[in-house]
């Protein structure tokens, strides 16, 4: 067994579970090879939605994570679909928080050796104004190593003492850099639709991906920033935006999901629910190897659309 066949044995098990997989490798291995079983309905659907996620694209792609109200599950979201992204296409993901203040997804996010940010990043833009001469390798002052999730992670600005915020041209560097070096920007926004950075970050996306968890306040937050964005004149919002549906506690309100679900299927292209998730709850480093077999499949399930949309 190669190390890519332990390392693909062990996705399978840690997402589908052993008993989904590990008859035919049992037959296989009993058979010497002679009896392969195909695959159930189960495995077609897991290779399919790998298959997706690890699609060739043309060019970067940018996907911004909405909602205006405060735990929606953004940032959890982005550091889910960054660890999902990341060990699917085997790298070449950031997660950036654009927060026009302060944002917490370099505090879920694994923590690095420096504390540097978006901010520090913009003060030391000239260091990459040469695009023969600049490396991803210098970004690793910047970004943060998510290390086993093979994804990147740019905080938001962590300095209490600093005032000011990030401006629509500020932002536009930034993506542009962060286009040079990585195929898949997920944003983490702010909960300002009104902000500079907040407005970029949506014009500049290929897809929006609406986070909202299942409770009357997130769900309705959600809906509205829908309506403002095509009053503003955004175009095409239905096939250009998907939900992702959380659960926020074990027990919820089966006939407000239902409505939630039905709703946000009229506005975007699809919704997909991601369960409850108790290692999610403490607000602390996100501990991407202890998600469940079930999380794991929904943000897989939630991501292999995503590039599809893309």
């Amino acid at each position: 067994m190669t190390a890519t066949d332990f390392l693909d044995r062990r996705d399978r098990e840690t997402t589908l579970g052993p008993a989904t997989w590990g008859w035919r490798g049992r037959v296989r291995r009993w058979s010497g090879g002679l009896i392969n079983p195909a695959m159930g309905a189960a495995e077609r659907s897991y290779e399919a939605d790998r298959a997706s996620i690890q699609k060739d694209f043309d060019g970067p792609r940018t996907i911004a994570f909405v909602n205006p109200k405060g735990g929606a599950a953004k940032t959890t979201g982005v550091l889910a679909a960054g660890h999902t992204f990341g060990t699917v296409r085997g790298g070449g993901v950031v997660a950036w928080d654009n927060n026009e203040t302060r944002g917490t997804l370099g505090i879920r996010g694994a923590r690095g050796s420096h504390r540097n940010t978006t901010r520090e990043l913009l003060e030391d833009l000239g260091r990459f104004k040469d695009v023969y001469q600049s490396r991803i390798g210098d970004l690793g002052a910047f970004v943060r190593s998510q290390g086993d999730a093979h994804f990147d992670v740019l905080a938001s600005d962590e300095r209490p003492d600093v005032t000011g915020v990030i401006h629509a041209t500020d932002f536009a560097e930034v993506h542009a850099l962060l286009e040079r070096f990585y195929r898949i920007l997920l944003i983490d926004t702010g909960n300002n639709l009104r902000a500079e950075n907040w407005l970029a970050a949506a014009g500049a996306a290929d897809l929006l991906v609406v986070t909202s968890t299942v409770r009357e306040d997130t769900g309705y937050s959600g809906l509205w920033m829908l309506d403002a964005l095509q009053d503003a004149g955004h175009e095409n919002l239905k096939y250009k935006t998907l939900t992702v549906l959380s659960d926020p506690s074990p027990k919820v309100d089966e006939a407000l999901a239902r409505d939630l679900v039905q709703v946000y299927e009229q506005r975007t292209r699809g919704v997909y629910r991601v369960p409850y998730d108790p290692v999610l709850v403490s607000g602390s480093v996100v501990p991407y190897a202890q998600l469940s077999a079930e999380t794991r499949r929904s943000w897989l399930r939630a991501c292999a659309a995503m590039a599809t949309a893309l």
